[in-house]
């Protein structure tokens, strides 16, 4: 039974509007103008002017405001196009909801031009959920369905395909119910499981703590999970390390607790950990390596507990005894059971960070990250996408708040300029600060057009050595330096930035970066920095 006056558009904006999605990031086609067209002033289109930056302003808006951000597709290229930046989201865990526009349902197995064929295998492995609605009627219940599968435990994006001559149609009556409509996952520690971890905790010689980006990404939204994590590494004496390939900053880098991030090889992590008889890790995978470093995972009588709320990685992993649960809740739960042993490291806020490296023949990338460490305050977040200093600047800067810095999970490129766009436009009241390495950078650039519309707090600082600096490295690791394509010279990003409306400055000293940067803090809306470095 339908009400001829409401259509499924009406429905379906109803839904979003229900749960908060009223900005929505896109490219428009031909697929998806019927449902562009009928948005009305409660709805705010971010225009990017490529797919890949539009799923990557996305992600960054949903780091900064903590919740499911909406994508609107272009049925089967224009999900393709942002293919690369939905690894970064599924690895990150970040809810997304891609809704992918499709032909005429009727034409769809005609595979006329702009067809979907086979529209929920393509985005496989990368969402946690794929659906193409088998009639008009059931398009705002999968949407709402579609929101729901993004944001429970474990978050991550979802696809959803719906044919462009779906909109039009009469609405279900009962499609009001969708308003209504809420999933709460509790997900907390058993009494049991939290005195069987408690006491294992206790029973530890010398116990590391691995935190990870669930760990940060639920102090987004409750400040109180970083203070009790810190509170569970000051009562056990634990030292705390960042689980590898690490996507956020899940505990007060200036803490006299804090020993680093964790190296991404099988033996680096062994050799790092074997002085710990036993490990808990909080809210990361165990572990997503990289180097291949032939070695045995861990040191014999190493035992490892781990504690994530995501099924997958607890089914995956070669090792330990893994728990699902809600992270926030545990972390809170084991600070507060475990015994106190009275020892303290020192103040909090209290280590140490490294001086920079600094060479004769110019400006390093350690000093760049000396130079934002002599700025930080309490507007600022962090987008980093120089893999070359992936390792260095969560240990170099003193990143003291949930939300603070931000890589992309899976390595793919193109992350940082569109993040960081997306994270401005989520969280205005914030100075974004992203670095991006001049090779990345070209993945991305078209971002710097929207950051210039909305006049979004950005500052991109390119750190330019002109070329892959870190695939020359792996390289050189891999005994192959003389692998072709890591050079890339001659790029102009003033002119570039320029050419997109954003003011742009050259640099290749510190003192300039220096000056160039403290102008840039002071600046109203985006600003480039292109710093040469050796």
């Amino acid at each position: 039974m339908t009400d001829t006056d409401r259509t499924v558009l009406d429905s379906t904006l109803d839904v979003f509007q229900a749960h908060g999605l009223t900005t929505i990031f896109g490219n428009p086609g031909s697929n998806e103008l019927p449902f562009l067209a009928g948005l009305d002033e409660n709805f705010d289109f971010v225009l990017g002017l490529h797919e890949q930056v539009v799923l990557g302003m996305a992600e960054g808006y949903s780091r900064a405001t903590g919740g499911p951000a909406l994508v609107n597709l272009h049925a089967a290229s224009g999900s393709g196009n942002a293919m690369g930046a939905l690894t970064n989201a599924a690895y990150g865990q970040t809810p997304l909801v891609i809704l992918a526009g499709q032909q005429v349902r009727s034409t769809v197995g005609q595979e006329t031009m702009l067809a979907n064929v086979n529209a929920t295998a393509l985005p496989a492995p990368l969402v946690k959920h794929a659906h193409e609605p088998l009639s008009p009627q059931d398009v705002p219940r999968a949407l709402s369905q579609a929101i729901f599968e993004a944001t429970t435990a474990p978050s991550g994006p979802v696809y959803v395909s719906v044919p462009l001559d779906d909109w039009d149609r009469p609405a279900s009556d009962d499609d009001a119910l969708l308003t209504e409509r809420t999933v709460v996952s509790s997900g907390q520690l058993t009494a049991d499981i939290a005195d069987h971890l408690i006491q294992a905790i206790g029973d530890a010689g010398r116990l590391a703590l691995v935190v990870g980006p669930q760990l940060d990404a639920a102090a987004v939204r409750d400040h109180g999970v970083m203070d009790a994590a810190v509170q569970l590494a000051e009562k056990t004496d634990a030292s705390v390390f960042v689980a590898p390939s690490p996507n956020r900053a899940p505990f007060p880098t200036t803490h006299p607790n804090f020993e680093g991030v964790l190296v991404p090889g099988v033996k680096s992590v062994r050799d790092r950990l074997a002085d710990y008889d036993t490990v808990l890790v909080l809210g990361a995978a165990v572990f997503r390596y990289h180097r291949w470093e032939p070695s045995n995972y861990l040191t014999a009588g190493t035992r490892v507990l781990h504690v994530t709320e995501d099924p997958s990685e607890a089914a995956r992993a070669p090792f330990g005894e893994a728990v699902v649960a809600d992270v926030a809740a545990a972390v809170r739960t084991l600070a507060a059971g475990v015994s106190d042993g009275g020892t303290r490291r020192g103040e909090p806020g209290s280590r140490t960070l490294p001086a920079a490296h600094t060479s004769e023949e110019g400006m390093t990338g350690t000093e760049i990250l000396e130079v934002l460490n002599q700025h930080v305050d309490e507007t600022v977040t962090y987008i980093n996408e120089t893999t070359t200093l992936d390792l260095e600047y969560i240990e170099r800067i003193a990143i003291d708040r949930p939300g603070m810095y931000h890589f992309p999970a899976s390595g793919g490129l193109g992350f940082g300029l569109p993040v960081a766009v997306g994270y401005a436009l989520g969280a205005p009241e914030k100075t974004v600060v992203a670095t991006i390495g001049d090779g990345s950078a070209n993945f991305g650039i078209t971002a710097l057009y929207t950051a210039a519309q909305r006049g979004t707090r950005t500052i991109f600082i390119i750190v330019n050595n002109s070329g892959y600096g870190a695939l020359s490295g792996f390289a050189q690791r891999m005994g192959v330096p003389d692998t072709p394509g890591l050079e890339v010279p001659g790029i102009d990003f003033v002119s570039i930035a320029e050419g997109y409306g954003v003011p742009a400055q050259r640099v290749d000293n510190r003192q300039d970066f220096d000056a160039a940067y403290t102008r840039a803090l002071a600046a109203e809306g985006p600003v480039l920095i292109d710093v040469r470095i050796v």
